[in-house]
């Protein structure tokens, strides 16, 4: 009988996490319904991913394909847009297999999405609250109603065995005249994601998963919820496996505070003993979802100081405050971290492991860096950093990512960090304003994000959370708390992906192409490039600067050198 209650429980589990909350919110600014009345009836036309349509605002669109081109392995997106003044009731749609001749990209090559629209505010203004698009939802039916828009979304993986050409097809929603696609395939091959030098590292947050979907943390079931969540973060060439090696790292502050996967019970005669039961599964489940060159623990340098662990002879949890430099972090840590080696040599994954802590003060991190070697000199370390970076601290971490509107590491001291193996990479949190991938923000900006990195020189881009939703991010993509903007916490959702990981992905596809390109070019293809990426490199995004018309002459250019 035990057993079967097990069974039944854990069943039951899965199908209540199974369920995405697929319900919209009333939109607290709707637009002027007028311009409805103005419709004969319902329309299709394509749009541009450069904009998030208003559910209540009839849309301008064109008929006319817009301009697609890609390299054979690359994907790209497009944007069309339902707007009825009547009921449609439950509408579904297709995309029809797209030709070139006898050649054929197969309509199974082409991801299809109703775009679900969520509750922002623009720079944590309650006040100026509103619904915007950006939830990618891959639910094949959708009830569209009365004087509403609503846009689908698709996204064209073009097979790496294409052969170039010019394909054509048809885009059809029921009862609506079907929409013409054309897309350019050049003969360039972008490799797979896991092959491409971006070093993407956004963090992961598994106990949001378990909390949203209501089944027992580090079950079957949580696992099984979280592979299409991790595997979309692998097809976007993710690097880095997120290791919580402490409780509350971050001192709680994502709605879904990170606990420790390494257990550390103080034994009665003072040994230690450290459970690495979780954080094994953790990254063999990660590795398995194709997430595999790096593993970063956090951290040695927590925001709160505090530790905790099991202590034998109280029977009971204990809590140790102490910082960097102080005898009692030294006994506490040097043990676990001689453990921890141990343990990652033991497992093969030691060479890809660091060591790895966030916006901490310059003296704290060196105090650490000396704990560290004691236990091992060989341990890596990664770091992030909000302000200047050119010291000798910095020198220290192999993988140092840099705020976005910081000073910018260039010339000498890249090529040092680079001659040494080392990588840097850029972030945004919650700040800067722009360019970032808050829910209000122009799509563009998360694929101007990857071309900025290419033009500082930089390695990639890191940002502090993939999946740490608020209480239900299919509505509401707001924080509860102040500080961090909506749609700071993810980009991606329960069920998918979004607009915002979408476009993040085309600057990603854009830097690899640029980085496969460039060795091929003449000095003045070379000359026109660099003068493009200089529009790119500055760390002041001013407030008059068009990401999507940059974006758009740029991949005019990488079109015109692809040939």
């Amino acid at each position: 009988m035990k057993y079967l209650l097990s069974f039944l429980f854990a069943f039951t589990a899965l199908c209540m996490g199974a369920q995405v909350n697929n319900t919209e919110l009333p939109d607290p600014k709707p637009g002027p319904q007028e311009a409805w009345q103005q419709l004969n009836g319902p329309t299709l036309g394509w749009g541009s991913t450069d904009i998030r349509y208003s559910r209540s605002q009839v849309p301008e669109t064109s008929k006319k394909s817009p301009l697609l081109r890609a390299w054979r392995g690359e994907r790209v997106s497009a944007q069309a847009v339902i707007a009825t003044p009547t009921d449609l009731g439950e509408v579904t749609f297709e995309v029809s297999d797209l030709r070139c001749g006898k050649n054929v990209i197969p309509a199974s090559a082409v991801k299809k999405y109703f775009v679900r629209y969520v509750l922002t505010e623009t720079y944590g203004n309650r006040k100026d609250s509103f619904l915007m698009a950006d939830r990618l939802d891959p639910v094949g039916t959708l009830k569209v109603e009365a004087c509403t828009t609503r846009p689908i979304w698709l996204d064209i993986h073009v097979p790496a065995d294409a052969k170039p050409g010019t394909y054509r097809g048809t885009l059809k929603v029921s009862p609506l005249p079907a929409l013409p696609i054309v897309i350019h395939v050049a003969d360039r091959v972008l490799p797979e994601p896991s092959e491409w030098s971006f070093h993407l590292d956004l963090w992961q947050n598994p106990y949001a998963v378990a909390r949203y979907f209501q089944v027992p943390l580090w079950s079957q079931q949580h696992f099984d919820l979280m592979r299409p969540i991790m595997e979309l973060l692998a097809s976007a060439g993710q690097k880095v496996i997120t290791c919580s090696v402490i409780n509350k790292p971050w001192n709680g502050q994502t709605f879904d505070p990170f606990e420790s996967m390494i257990g550390k019970t103080k034994e009665l005669d003072g040994s230690w003993h450290y459970d690495y039961t979780v954080f094994d599964r953790w990254v063999e489940f990660m590795m398995s979802c194709g997430i595999t060159q790096q593993i970063d623990c956090y951290t040695l340098v927590p925001w709160h100081y505090r530790f905790d662990y099991y202590d034998r002879a109280t029977n009971s949890v204990q809590w140790l405050s102490c910082k960097p430099g102080e005898q009692a972090y030294h006994d506490f840590i040097v043990p676990f971290l001689k453990d921890l080696s141990r343990h990652l040599r033991q497992k093969g994954w030691f060479s890809r492991t660091y060591i790895a802590m966030d916006e901490r003060p310059k003296d704290q991190m060196e105090a650490a860096w000396r704990v560290i070697q004691e236990a091992d000199p060989e341990f890596k370390i990664e770091g992030a950093a909000n302000y200047s970076v050119e010291s000798e601290a910095a020198d220290r971490v192999d993988d140092l990512s840099v705020a976005f509107q910081y000073n910018l590491l260039k010339g000498e001291a890249l090529a040092k960090r680079s001659a040494k193996g080392q990588k840097i990479t850029f972030y945004t949190c919650c700040s800067p304003d722009r360019p970032n991938t808050f829910t209000f923000s122009p799509p563009a900006e998360s694929a101007y994000l990857g071309i900025h990195a290419k033009a500082c020189g930089y390695d990639g881009y890191l940002r502090w959370a993939y999946n740490s939703w608020p209480e239900q991010p299919c509505q509401d993509s707001r924080f509860p708390r102040q500080g961090w903007y909506a749609g700071d916490c993810y980009l991606a959702y329960p069920d998918g992906s979004s607009i915002r990981f979408e476009r993040l992905i085309e600057g990603i596809q854009i830097y690899e192409k640029i980085r496969l390109l460039r060795p091929s070019l003449n000095l003045k293809q070379a000359k026109d490039l660099d003068e493009m990426l200089r529009f790119f490199g500055s760390n002041k995004y001013e407030g008059d600067t068009d990401a999507a018309s940059l974006i758009h002459r740029m991949n005019d250019l990488l079109w015109k050198l692809s040939k």
